[in-house]
């Protein structure tokens, strides 16, 4: 019993570990809407916030100076 116990154990982080291609995917996906319930209950169940927060504000830190620089192509000087 023991060993099964054991098994189970280690699958379970195993299948909660979410690499940083993982977060980035959720965050695009959540900045339009279109996060999957699936996906958005997995990311709810990590343990730290902190790779989310940091992701989300370099998308909208990219986003706003993308912003910027399409308009300051368009508009003359």
């Amino acid at each position: 019993m023991n060993g099964e116990d054991d098994s189970m154990d280690n699958d379970k982080p195993q299948q909660d570990k979410v690499g940083m291609m993982d977060v980035v995917k959720s965050v695009f996906a959540a900045m339009f809407g279109v996060q999957s319930d699936k996906n958005r209950q997995r990311d709810f169940q990590q343990a730290s916030m902190v790779p989310y927060i940091v992701v989300g504000f370099v998308f909208v830190v990219v986003f706003v100076l993308g912003l910027m620089g399409l308009v300051s192509l368009i508009t003359p000087n």
